[in-house]
């Protein structure tokens, strides 16, 4: 979805926040955010012109289900929201906001299940993690169809490149070095 922007920032912190605001980066992911700054966090990003995904599973003060999907989309009208969870991601697609389902890929087992939940949910992309994988990357674009983020453990430009000629289409990361080599 956002081919033109191979890295998408995942913002952890205010200091990276502000540095995703004066960036070239149009998309970035909010991780790890109290629900009481996201008023004022989606303001600031309006006003410079950026857009948000949302980590519904990892903001604090909130549920993770469907009831908060529903609300953040309602609220914020976020660009997106990213979640392991089923509900999560449907109410995303209800409410047409991209959808982004987060895998962890433990092992075969997980693979296979995850297989099982992309069938029922039916995201419009999916994150991978970890994303320094290129060949699980390609199988699992070739499996679903779906646009692939590469995430989790990409700490240098040869991952991202690998995992972007994997097929994924963009590469989330909060390593700043690597914001600033790609510079948005």
């Amino acid at each position: 979805m956002e081919a033109k922007q191979r890295i998408i920032p995942a913002i952890k912190t205010m200091k990276q926040f502000d540095a995703f605001l004066s960036s070239g980066y149009t998309v970035g992911v909010l991780l790890e955010v109290h629900i009481a700054q996201l008023k004022s966090i989606f303001a600031y990003a309006c006003r410079h012109g950026k857009e948000l995904l949302i980590h519904v599973d990892l903001v604090q003060g909130l549920s993770h289900d469907e009831h908060a999907a529903e609300y953040l989309c309602q609220e914020f009208r976020p660009h997106g929201l990213i979640s392991t969870k089923a509900g999560v991601i449907m109410k995303a697609r209800q409410k047409r906001v991209l959808a982004v389902q987060r895998i962890f890929l433990l092992d075969s087992h997980a693979l296979e299940k995850s297989y099982q939940l992309i069938v029922k949910t039916n995201p419009d992309c999916i994150e991978v993690i970890p994303g320094a994988m290129p060949h699980i990357i390609r199988e699992v674009k070739e499996r679903t169809g779906k646009p692939i983020y590469a995430g989790g453990l990409i700490r240098t430009v040869d991952d991202v490149e690998q995992a972007l000629a994997a097929g994924a289409v963009a590469v989330t990361t909060s390593n700043e070095t690597l914001w600033r080599h790609y510079n948005g």
